[in-house]
């Protein structure tokens, strides 16, 4: 007896192991068979320094992040930057889709937990007397062997269950991990995204109110220009008056008063037309805008601390998202080649299950089961490749957008460091030509007095003072977009 005994245990042994043996050599079968990932995370490394005048350092070094009360100097610009926060409809729907990314992030989490549902399910089936379960129940009431609350009804049988049922996924081959993953990492996207946006935003303020700034500097100067002009015309009316000039210099000078009146209507549109603007990005419908009466800049004090080049260019918000975009694509292409391997699903259910009302609470109801299955692919192996090579590429994509971005930021970082630079030189030589022009101006008007110029000479003069004065502003406003653009480009901020 023992030896049948020992001979039954060992059959049972062998056929495990077989069943081991099988079971491993399938997965062993499909690993070898599914393709491997690329793994191109690291961009080209970058130079040490800019080749420029600021001071260099190691890139051990941090930067120390932008806030627009320090970089701009101007408090004014500061509120609008705040309000423009607090009120832009596009900033706000970014903030709304940022929610958004973070709930498909808790759905990829939650996708690693066994799913639990309760269930209450009842039914009522009436069975033909030639089929197998009306044949069955008809034999089963004559049974000697069941108890009175056994026996079916025949007329109506009711099927009811009250319990929970669970299933569970087995991450073995991280599939549901790197579904996580990547969600995890397009929520970081979606938070650099919105850095990103906030960048562009306050930087398209902050071109607007210098543009503003700039229009009404420009006012200004033809407000002067023309009470320059009225003094020369009355001196020219003067000379008429005594034969001592012409009429053709009264309508000379009558023609070019209203060549700047016109000119200086136009300003006055431009004003008004950025203005509404400027409100468009503030999220309101009208209004003045409050500003200062000239540029202030703080962006000397940034080009004069240590700029770490890796320090910038990997904490800028387009290229921390590209990156975030990169490792998403990257868990997007491991979760596909997951696909690969079988899939283990373990579930069962517990409750009370019973085919009549009376019974249904009773201990000899309580019914309860373990489920375990193994799905591996092979007719549809083709499409699970397709889709895995188009995950791989999209990984490609990812990095060479990637990479891109670093090298955009780096070199459009270095050519404004040149060019605020440059600037610095530009403006002092055009403020000599305003001192010179202005000086030109009162030497005409001199020497027509004594005879020695005529008005055409005055007129070129103070021609060329308006147009010098106008440029120079002209310079002041591309110098002050050039900050805008450097504040975008060290990565953005706001207090």
């Amino acid at each position: 007896m023992k030896n049948i005994l020992n001979q039954y245990k060992n059959t049972d042994v062998i056929r495990t192991t077989k069943s081991a043996v099988i079971i491993t050599g399938i997965l062993l079968l499909t690993a070898c068979s599914a393709p491997k990932v690329s793994n191109k995370l690291d961009a080209a490394k970058l130079p040490e320094n800019f080749d420029t005048k600021t001071k260099e350092a190691s890139s051990e070094t941090p930067f120390i992040p932008l806030k627009t009360g320090t970089f701009f100097k101007d408090p004014k610009l500061d509120e609008l930057l705040k309000k423009a926060v607090a009120k832009n409809p596009d900033y706000l729907i970014m903030q709304e889709r940022i929610l958004i990314a973070n709930s498909h992030l808790k759905v990829a989490k939650l996708a690693l937990l066994p799913s639990l549902d309760l269930v209450a399910d009842a039914s009522g089936t009436h069975y033909g007397k030639y089929t197998m379960d009306g044949v069955g129940n008809y034999d089963t009431n004559f049974s000697q062997n069941i108890t009175e609350k056994q026996r079916i009804n025949e007329d109506l049988t009711p099927n009811l269950f009250l319990g929970a049922k669970v299933s569970w996924e087995a991450d073995i081959w991280g599939k549901l991990s790197n579904r996580k993953k990547a969600a995890q990492q397009r929520f970081f996207a979606s938070q650099q995204g919105m850095r990103l946006l906030q960048t562009r935003l306050l930087g398209d303020v902050a071109d607007l109110y210098f543009k503003l700034i700039a229009l009404d500097k420009q006012a200004a100067i033809y407000d002067d220009n023309l009470k320059t002009q009225e003094r020369a015309l009355d001196i020219v009316s003067a000379q008429r008056s005594v034969g001592k000039a012409t009429e053709l210099a009264v309508q000379q000078f009558n023609a070019q008063n209203s060549n700047i009146h016109a000119e200086a209507s136009e300003l006055k549109l431009s004003i008004d037309q950025t203005e509404k603007a400027l409100l468009t990005l503030l999220g309101e419908y009208g209004g003045k805008i409050d500003r200062s009466s000239d540029f202030l800049s703080g962006h000397l004090e940034v080009l004069n601390q240590k700029i770490s080049v890796d320090s910038i260019i990997h904490k800028r918000p387009d290229v921390s998202e590209a990156y975030f975009e990169l490792l998403a694509s990257n868990a997007d292409a491991k979760s596909a080649r997951a696909a690969f391997f079988p899939t283990v699903n373990l579930g069962g259910y517990a409750g009370f299950n019973s085919f009549s009302f009376s019974t249904f609470f009773d201990a000899g109801s309580f019914a309860w089961q373990l489920l375990g299955g193994l799905t591996a692919p092979v007719f549809n192996k083709g499409q699970i490749k397709q889709e895995f090579y188009v995950s791989n590429r999209r990984q490609e994509i990812s990095f060479l957008q990637y990479q891109n971005t670093v090298t955009t930021a780096f070199n459009e970082l270095s050519a404004l460091l040149h060019r605020n630079q440059a600037y610095e030189d530009v403006l002092k030589y055009k403020l000599n030509e305003i001192d010179h022009l202005e000086i030109a101006v009162n030497v005409s008007n001199d020497l027509y007095l004594s005879g020695y110029a005529n008005y055409l000479e005055i007129i070129n003069a103070q021609k060329n003072k308006l147009q010098a004065e106008l440029d120079f502003v002209d310079i002041q406003l591309r110098n002050a977009n050039s900050q805008v653009l450097l504040y975008k480009a060290l990565g953005g901020g706001i207090n």
